[in-house]
């Protein structure tokens, strides 16, 4: 994924007055030294030939993900623009979620955003994104011709292209061996399927980064959608003309015949005896299975121990690697055991377990963040320990259901 730097940054300045250079320098929180950038290519129409000087109104935040951006980034600019127009909202997102509910209008406005963005050899994608900053742009010393702007643009869709590129690799090389599914599968086939599925959600939330809903058609282009679709056609066109592609066809009113039916059934009761172990019935009424229910509960409890919220973005790191890994454990664990817990007829022992393998690689890492906490005190030794102790069996619980799962294999 992109790093977006902006809510890091503290001041910055780019410069392109060198044709077909653009350098910079661009500060960010809890870093001594600044990035340096030698870019080659130029920036937009509205900062070509430029100096642009920028500062954060805001106060910039921590962000762990950002340590690995190397403090030298050469590679190849992007789009550079200090004239991008966006949607700015005029109330707080609370309000605008109330509004949203209400099905009442957004009171928002057109500003213009700085958007900064290029193409690392060593990082890929970096952008800044932001209305944010307050800007001083020096007077142009060239201007780009028609042509180079030409050029310029199809510099930066190469870029681009090059960079998604990489992530379809990442996607085919999981692709490759992938068992037929109408073959048993294994855990193992699952975590490989699941992996696959991770790159290609990564290459289209990159996608919906850059293009937004202005194009749509690009990407799914790109995503290959398109492509599926003709195919899609192809073989209708085969079933008309006689040909057996393999498939039968269903009319849309057989379609909405099944769903009206799945919509009718009533809701599957958990077996009773199996409360306790399968089950268990939340004081709100809703089933949920037991350890996923004990991890919810838990990660609640211990986000709160410090007053201070949960996801707070100015948490200490280590803090907010325990917190968030803990509440992703249950999400996990959610995804894996709700079947079970609801006595629907699920997926194979194989899936579950490989989906549990996933929420156990979350919690280890809300443990190595506890660890962390504890040596900075930011939690009384007391509650250190019940959370290790809590963790530790959670991770006991997960790792026997999933003897159990792949004993029923």
């Amino acid at each position: 994924m992109a790093f977006r730097i902006h809510d890091s940054v503290v001041r910055g300045e780019i410069d392109n007055r060198v044709k077909g250079m653009v350098r910079g320098r661009i500060w960010l929180a809890g870093r001594a030294e600044p990035l340096v950038l030698e870019l080659t290519g130029n920036a937009g129409p509205d900062l070509a030939g430029c100096r642009l000087e920028f500062a954060n109104q805001k106060k910039p935040v921590l962000l762990p993900q950002l340590e690995t951006l190397q403090n030298t980034q050469t590679g190849v600019a992007g789009d550079l623009t200090a004239s991008r127009k966006v949607r700015v909202l005029e109330v707080a997102v609370e309000e605008a979620l109330e509004l949203l509910q209400q099905q009442a209008v957004l009171p928002e406005h057109l500003a213009n955003c700085l958007y900064l963005e290029w193409f690392s050899t060593a990082n890929g994608r970096v952008v800044l994104e932001s209305t944010d900053f307050t800007l001083t742009v020096l007077a142009p010393e060239w201007r780009l011709t028609p042509a180079e702007e030409a050029e310029r643009v199809q510099a930066a869709e190469t870029a681009m292209g090059d960079f998604m590129k990489r992530l379809t690799d990442v996607i085919e090389s999981q692709k490759r061996g992938r068992k037929n599914p109408e073959e048993p599968w294994d855990e193992f086939d699952y975590e490989k399927l699941f992996r696959e599925s991770d790159a290609r959600t990564d290459k289209y939330m990159e996608l919906l980064d850059k293009y937004g809903d202005m194009d749509d058609a690009r990407i799914e282009e790109a995503m290959g959608w398109n492509k599926d679709d003709e195919e899609a056609e192809s073989d209708e066109s085969d079933d008309v003309a006689g040909v057996d592609s393999g498939g039968k066809g269903m009319t849309v009113e057989e379609m909405n015949a099944i769903f009206a039916e799945a919509e009718n059934e009533p809701e599957p009761e958990p077996d009773p005896a199996r409360e306790g172990i399968d089950w268990i019935r939340t004081e709100d009424g809703e089933v949920r299975h037991p350890l996923q229910h004990r991890c919810h509960e838990s990660a609640l409890r211990f986000s709160r121990r410090a007053g201070r919220p949960a996801f707070d973005e100015n948490a200490d790191r280590d803090w907010q690697q325990f917190v968030f890994e803990f509440h992703t454990t249950a999400a996990k664990l959610a995804g894996a055991l709700n079947i079970i817990a609801q006595g629907r007829v699920g997926p194979d022992a194989a899936f579950t377990v490989a989906y549990l393998k996933r929420a156990l690689d979350h919690l280890h890492k809300a443990m190595a963040g506890l660890e962390a906490v504890a040596t900075k005190k930011l939690l009384p030794g007391t509650d250190v320990t019940e959370a290790r102790q809590e963790m530790f069996a959670i991770r006991e619980g997960i790792l026997k259901l999933m003897d159990e799962l792949r004993g029923r294999g």
